[in-house]
C-alpha cells in the first residue's frame, strides 16, 4: 500500500494509521515510509532494518532532526480508522502516527528549507528498550542522530514539552524469620515489615524542581509487591517494587541515590533505569523553534526518547499533535485541526 505524502495531513495520518505496525511487526509500513520518500530526489535515504532515515544535503550551517516512531500497542478492535467529527479514531491517532504524518508532510513538501533536516522514522519504541530502533541506532549509526536540536513528534497536544523526567525501578526488601503461623511469636513477619515501605512512601513528599525554566513533579510509587510462602507461614521475605519519577535536575547515579536513603533500614536493589533530559531550551536553535511555532511550554511528565537525543548531546524537545492522555487506549482519536495546525506551525519555523 503506498503513501501519498501530497495528500491532506489528515488523509496521509489515516492511511499510515491503517497499514498495522504492532510492536515487532512494522515491516509493512517501514516499507511505504522508504518507497515514498525514496521518490523525493532531494533526499538521500537508509533503511536500516525497519528504521527509515532521510537527510537534505543542502550545506546549511545548523541541521536539525525530526523523528517519530512507527510501531503502535496492540490492537484493541480499533482498526481500520474511523473519521467521527473532527476527530480521526485508530490506533496509533494520538501516538504517534499523526506525527509521522505531519513528518512526512514536511519532509516530501520542504524542498528548499532554510537548515538541514535529517528525519528518523524508527522501530520498537512501545516495547524493552534494547530492541528501540532509535537506541540501535545511536549505538551504531549515531552521526544519523546528531544536530543542533531534535524534534520528537511524541503526543503533546500542541504544546512543546521540554526534555523528560527519568524512570527507575528499584526493589525494597523487608526481612523477617519464618514461623508457624499459629505461633508467629516464634518468627518476625515480613510482610509486617514492609509496611515500614509503605510509610516512607505515603510520607513522601515529591520535588518539583524547576529546571531551565520549568517546573517538574517527581513521584515515586509501590508498584509490586512480592511476598508470602503458604497459607500457614509466617513469611521471612516481601519486596515491594518502587518506581521512581525524578526531575532532569538530577542524574540517573543520583536517582539511586536518593532512592537507597529513603529506604534506610532496607535492602534496596536497582533493577533498572533511564537517565532524564533537560529540556535545553536555552539553545539558539531551540529558542528560535519556539519563537517560529508560538506554542505554549511545559514540562514532560515522563520519560521519552528525547532522552536518547540528550544522550548524544543534542537538545530536544516533545511536539506533536497527538493527546497523550489517549495514547494506548482502545478509542484513542486525534484531533483533525491540531494535525493540520502542527505541520503549520511546524512549516513556518524550517521555512523561516
Amino acid at each position: 500500500m503506498g503513501l501519498d505524502l501530497y495528500s491532506d495531513v489528515a488523509d496521509l495520518t489515516a492511511a499510515i494509521v491503517d497499514i498495522e505496525s504492532v510492536s515487532g511487526a512494522e515491516k509493512a509500513l517501514a516499507g511505504a515510509v522508504e518507497d515514498a520518500l525514496r521518490a523525493l530526489p532531494h533526499l538521500t535515504v537508509l533503511r536500516e532494518g525497519n528504521n527509515v532515515v532521510a537527510r537534505t544535503e543542502l550545506g546549511h550551517g545548523e541541521r536539525v532532526v525530526l523523528a517519530g516512531h512507527l510501531d503502535t500497542v496492540p490492537l484493541n478492535g480499533n482498526l481500520p480508522s474511523r473519521v467521527e467529527g473532527d476527530r480521526l479514531y485508530g490506533c496509533g491517532t494520538s501516538d504517534m502516527k499523526s506525527g509521522v504524518a505531519v513528518a512526512l508532510k514536511l519532509a516530501a513538501a520542504l524542498t528548499a528549507p532554510t537548515r538541514d533536516i535529517t528525519y528518523v522514522f524508527y522501530e520498537c519504541e512501545e516495547i524493552e528498550a534494547e530492541r528501540n530502533g532509535l537506541t540501535r541506532l545511536s549505538a551504531t549509526r549515531p552521526e544519523l542522530l546528531r544536530g543542533d536540536f531534535a524534534v520528537l513528534m511524541e503526543p503533546t497536544g500542541g504544546l512543546i514539552e521540554g526534555g523528560c523526567q527519568g524512570t527507575l525501578r528499584a526493589e525494597v526488601t523487608a526481612r523477617g524469620e519464618r514461623a508457624h503461623s499459629a505461633r508467629p511469636w516464634m518468627g518476625s513477619n515480613a510482610i509486617h515489615a514492609a509496611g515500614g515501605v509503605l510509610d516512607v512512601l505515603r510520607a513522601y513528599e515529591p520535588s518539583r524542581p524547576v529546571v531551565d525554566g520549568l517546573e517538574y513533579r517527581e513521584a515515586m510509587n509501590a508498584v509490586f509487591v512480592r511476598g508470602g510462602v503458604a497459607g500457614n507461614v509466617v513469611p521471612d521475605e516481601c519486596v515491594v517494587t518502587v518506581n521512581y519519577r525524578f526531575a532532569p535536575d538530577k542524574s540517573l547515579a543520583e536517582a539511586e541515590e536518593v532512592t537507597r536513603a529513603l529506604f534506610t533500614g532496607f535492602e534496596v536493589k536497582i533493577i533498572d533505569g533511564a537517565a532524564a533530559a533537560r529540556p535545553g531550551l536555552t539553545h539558539p536553535a531551540a529558542e528560535a523553534f519556539v519563537a517560529a511555532t508560538g506554542a505554549r511550554v511545559r514540562a514532560k511528565l515522563g520519560w521519552t526518547d528525547v532522552a536518547r537525543f540528550s544522550e548524544l548531546g543534542v537538545p530536544a524537545v516533545n511536539f506533536g499533535p497527538g493527546e497523550p492522555t489517549l495514547a494506548h487506549t482502545k478509542d484513542e482519536y486525534v484531533e483533525l485541526p491540531l494535525i493540520t495546525d502542527c505541520e503549520t506551525r511546524m512549516r513556518a519555523w524550517l521555512t523561516a
